[in-house]
């Protein structure tokens, strides 16, 4: 099985989580610190496949199975650089490595390469690996025009002079790295914003989808993948932005007009920039509140859609936006009214969209003395035939659920990602 590398983002634990929701045939190996993770998949993965990713920055592949010290890494990198035209750019990316060593591994590599008879440049230093926009810029990850060789080892050694003699170096070739600049041009140049209400990040907008891909495979078992989404609280569109560019069929809805317009601009410049044509992938975006039966335009009631989605992926209300911890007794009014909103929408769902699996976020207030969480909607949850559930091997981070926790640590208010499977 193909062995791959990831630097995980921010939140480690969300991170392994989607990899085991996307990866085919998941194995997770070790960590390597608290940010690198080695794992296995029954398929093999290329930089499209993780462009669909949101909590992974960096995904290396193995490329030797044999016994390899890091004195074979020049070597190594000849031969990966063999069918490349032109003057060859690599880079080195090594963590628990001494700088030493890397510093040491860029003059042979260099060497090799031009005893080979392949003129190169390096980028990125023994300090600091090349930046991620460097990588796609020069064409390190498509293999047009150069390569960069990951290192990675279980020591510390990065600050030490000397890698420690049982020290193991798991070495590999970048495959992927998070594109900065699109994930920027989505988020800040789409025409329409609102910044009164808490910000869906695109990344956090994918893992969402991944972990909808997961919970719909779980709840039908037989598509590979979701074909049509429904977002029954759009806001300005993240969620159905990020659908679309997979080529997802897209429902999307809002019970704020205001919401409603800003999704369809957003999705409709999108078009306009990708060149996705609504030929080839529908989207409808109307007004609706989330709690009253579903009927998208040109639906009836009783007979709402034509064809059930295959996941509802939604950012359900999160309350006011906070710049400062707020006081407890504010928290509970907001828990008790949230809890309403969140019951009402399951039970909508469970009536008018049977079977239909569901992937939402709820809000976590972070206060002096500790966390609030929903309660009531998570006891009602079984009564409305919904069923919590994780990817395998993903430990819950609230203790008495399974759900995940998605919080910057100055953010008050957090994420509780939850995943939920439907009776048919």
């Amino acid at each position: 099985m193909p062995s791959y590398a990831a630097i995980l983002g921010h939140q480690p634990q969300i991170s392994i989580a989607e990899l085991a929701a996307f990866v085919p045939g998941f194995s997770l190996k070790k960590k390597i610190g608290k940010s690198i993770a080695v794992f296995e998949s029954s398929a093999d993965l290329t930089l499209e496949d993780f462009m669909k990713v949101g909590g992974t920055i960096v995904v290396a592949k193995k490329i030797t199975d044999g016994a390899v010290t890091l004195e074979d890494v020049p070597q190594m990198l000849v031969k990966e650089c063999a069918t490349i035209k032109g003057k060859i750019t690599f880079g080195l990316r090594a963590y628990g490595i001494p700088r030493k060593k890397i510093r040491e591994l860029y003059r042979l590599a260099k060497d090799a390469l031009k005893k080979s008879g392949r003129p190169s440049r390096y980028v990125g230093t023994e300090r600091s690996p090349a930046a991620a926009v460097l990588l796609h810029d020069a064409g390190m990850l498509d293999a047009s025009h150069g390569c960069e060789i990951f290192l990675a080892s279980d020591a510390d050694a990065a600050m030490e002079s000397e890698l420690p003699e049982d020290a193991e170096a798991w070495i590999g070739r970048t495959i992927f790295a998070q594109d900065v600049d699109a994930y920027s041009k989505r988020d800040m140049q789409k025409p329409a914003r609102d910044t009164t209400v808490g910000l869906l990040p695109p990344k956090l907008a994918q893992i969402l989808l991944n972990f909808g891909v997961f919970v719909s495979k779980r709840n039908a078992g037989t598509k590979d993948q979701p074909f049509a989404i429904y977002d029954p609280f759009c806001g300005t569109g993240v969620i159905p932005m990020e659908a679309l560019l997979r080529g997802w069929r897209v429902f999307a809805s809002d019970t704020s007009q205001k919401a409603v317009n800003a999704c369809t601009n957003n999705l409709e410049w999108l078009r306009k920039e990708e060149k996705i044509l609504k030929r080839d992938v529908a989207s409808e975006v109307w007004k609706h509140d989330a709690s009253k039966p579903f009927v998208p335009p040109g639906g009836t009631q009783g007979k709402p859609f034509k064809e059930l989605p295959d996941v509802i992926v939604t950012e359900t209300t999160l309350g006011p936006a906070l710049t400062e911890r707020p006081p407890i007794k504010d928290a509970q009014k907001w828990k008790t009214e949230n809890e309403r909103i969140q019951i009402a929408f399951l039970e909508n769902v469970a009536k008018t969209l049977p079977g239909v699996a569901v992937v939402c976020t709820w809000p976590v207030w972070y206060h002096s003395k500790g966390q609030i969480h929903l309660e009531k909607a998570w006891d009602k949850l079984h009564d409305l035939g919904f069923r919590a559930t994780l990817p395998p091997g993903i430990a819950s981070d609230v203790e008495g659920r399974l759900s995940l926790i998605y919080r910057r640590p100055d953010q008050f208010v957090g994420r509780e990602i939850v995943m939920l499977q439907a009776k048919k």
